[in-house]
């Protein structure tokens, strides 16, 4: 469950202004909250690593406690075979788990127990369908259950209602009211150059941290407590994901240029695994959809300044992000969209996607020399 997420923070919002560009709104928005992707979530900062612990160290002395012992052993196990594969495991089962009923904790645990009827079928005919993460799934199915179970005596289900019950009365029909004015789904399809549906569910939890996570169908999670614009932002990026196929004639165009790249290369070798992204497949599927994410933010106004966008995001790896959107923008694809596939594959061939002309890009947009792109000097 490789999964590439967004990682943002409310350190990366800055001068943000929200005014719709268009009138006519076609995009259809829902909003809605879930117990069972908050448990599946919560097994981040269950696990102890501080990349998730740190937000969460007040729910956390409530419950580890009262976790059985077991339910801990086998947490912790499934912790260290998801670090092993450069794996994010609550985001990763949000996700293979999506296309089945997971409202509630109850939900969740049944859904694992007739995980071949209940989530096998959707995931296989998903975007995300992959055998051997499917086969390391059930092998894991029995810890899975057990620490959920523990999660269910330990009080969790109480817990998350208490935490979310200042906010949610309020907070999902305000919300509401924002989106409707935004048509993130018309945008998107301009610039992929194919239709979307026009409905897009936004999924509040309160043990999300620091993801956005896209799951099966147009649905996304973010966070209950988290601004609206980077609400709008998680909108305007994970429908994106896949830009286009990751196993068809344009990822593989981009693929054949980008293997050349040794800046590339190392970013994916030497970063954080903890923000995902841990192939070059991965990084190219994030970081276009990352390049065309900051073009519809911008269009529809909640954008971030690019070179602040990319300086703070995951310790400043997304070069390949930055180098796109400052192809595209030279292109004027900003201004007419058309077909992604077809601009990449030109694109690749056509020597844009080669280091010189893509670092070039990056240090234009990033601010930076073409020597100092990544790692990013602390100042």
């Amino acid at each position: 469950m490789n999964r590439r997420q967004l990682f943002l923070t409310a350190a990366a919002l800055a001068a943000v202004s929200a005014s719709p560009a268009f009138a006519a709104i076609r995009t259809q928005w829902t909003v809605s909250l879930s117990e069972g992707f908050d448990a599946l979530c919560f097994l981040g900062p269950l696990s102890g690593k501080d990349f998730y612990a740190r937000y969460y160290k007040d729910e956390l002395a409530q419950v580890l406690p009262r976790m059985p012992k077991a339910a801990m052993e086998a947490m912790a196990s499934l912790q260290a075979e998801a670090d092993k594969e450069n794996q994010l495991l609550g985001p990763g089962l949000c996700t293979l788990m999506s296309g089945a009923w997971l409202d509630t904790l109850d939900a969740v645990i049944a859904a694992l127990d007739a995980a071949e009827t209940a989530i096998l079928p959707p995931y296989k005919a998903s975007a995300y369908w992959d055998q051997k993460d499917w086969d390391q799934f059930i092998a894991r199915r029995p810890r899975i259950r057990l620490v959920l179970d523990g999660l269910r005596q330990a009080g969790f289900v109480e817990l998350r209602q208490k935490m979310l019950a200042p906010t949610a009365e309020t907070r999902l029909p305000a919300l509401r009211q924002k989106l409707a004015g935004y048509d993130v789904i018309a945008e998107q399809e301009r610039l992929l150059g194919r239709p979307l549906d026009a409905s897009l569910e936004i999924v509040l939890l309160w043990f999300n941290k620091p993801h956005g996570i896209r799951v099966q169908g147009q649905r996304f999670i973010t966070g209950i407590a988290w601004p609206d614009e980077i609400v709008l932002r998680n909108a305007a990026h994970e429908v994106l994901h896949p830009p286009f196929p990751m196993d068809g004639p344009a990822a593989k165009a981009a693929l054949v240029v980008l293997e050349q790249d040794a800046l590339l290369k190392k970013i994916v070798a030497e970063h954080d695994p903890s923000f995902g992204y841990n192939s070059l497949e991965g990084l190219l599927n994030e970081d276009m959809v990352e390049a065309l994410e900051q073009i519809v933010s911008e269009r529809l106004g909640f954008a971030v300044e690019p070179h602040v966008r990319w300086e703070k995001a995951d310790d400043g790896m997304h070069v390949l992000a930055a180098g796109l959107y400052g192809l595209l923008k030279a292109d004027g694809y900003d201004r007419t969209g058309g077909n992604l596939e077809a601009w990449t594959i030109a694109a690749a061939k056509g020597g844009k996607l080669g280091a010189a002309s893509l670092h070039a890009k990056a240090a234009e947009v990033l601010k930076r020399p073409v020597d100092g792109l990544w790692p990013v000097k602390k100042g």
